[in-house]
């Protein structure tokens, strides 16, 4: 795969994290960033299902009492334009931290159970259990495709009162991702382009 074109394998697997109703809590989460993202990822899973190519949902239950994404909580759910998308085929993994390879049941074995090696990993948040997905998945071989514009995250303070908005984290895991090489990072549009290629 070059600097500038992707291909899109026939088994690439779609890897949709975290889409859940708790996100929309913004009481809860603060200001985000990138409100195309809903659609992007639609449009990303259905292309996905059209193709017949293999989709991975990812779901969050935190161990957290009183978290929006506990499992006895309304916020666990997937939102509405996700579940409307939920195919008999899809796979269902339930994870209770940021890497979707730590979940029941073991994504990494229904990957090598199939022989897929190229993931596309998409959902919420950019810069927690996306990019640690995708940083796991390329430590472990895969490749790994991050159409950012399908991700979006919060703003978000740190030690001593350091603060980066939304959009400076989702900079800062493309520059991270992509410049480790732990990802291709790239855009929706390319990806959904690359896929009808094939």
């Amino acid at each position: 795969m070059t600097e500038n074109a992707i291909e899109i394998a026939p088994d690439s697997a779609l890897i949709v994290i975290d889409v859940q109703k708790g996100f929309d809590d913004a009481s809860f989460w603060g200001p985000r960033n990138n409100p195309e993202a809903e659609e992007n990822i639609a449009a990303l899973m259905d292309a996905w299902q059209e193709s017949g190519r293999p989709v991975v949902l990812v779901q969050h239950a935190s161990p957290r009492p009183g978290s929006v994404l506990a499992a006895d909580q309304p916020g666990y759910a997937f939102k509405d334009f996700v579940a409307d998308r939920v195919g008999r085929e899809a796979l269902h993994v339930t994870k209770t931290v940021n890497s979707s390879f730590y979940g029941t049941p073991d994504l990494g074995a229904w990957l090598t159970a199939r022989g897929i090696r190229q993931l596309v990993v998409i959902g919420i948040q950019t810069n927690m259990c996306v990019e640690t997905t995708a940083r796991m998945g390329g430590n472990l071989g895969y490749e790994v495709i991050v159409p950012l514009d399908a991700t979006h995250t919060f703003d978000l303070t740190g030690p001593g009162g350091l603060s980066l908005t939304a959009d400076q984290l989702a900079t800062a895991t493309a520059v991270s991702l992509h410049g480790g090489r732990f990802a291709h990072v790239t855009t929706t549009s390319e990806v959904l382009t690359a896929a009808k290629a094939v």
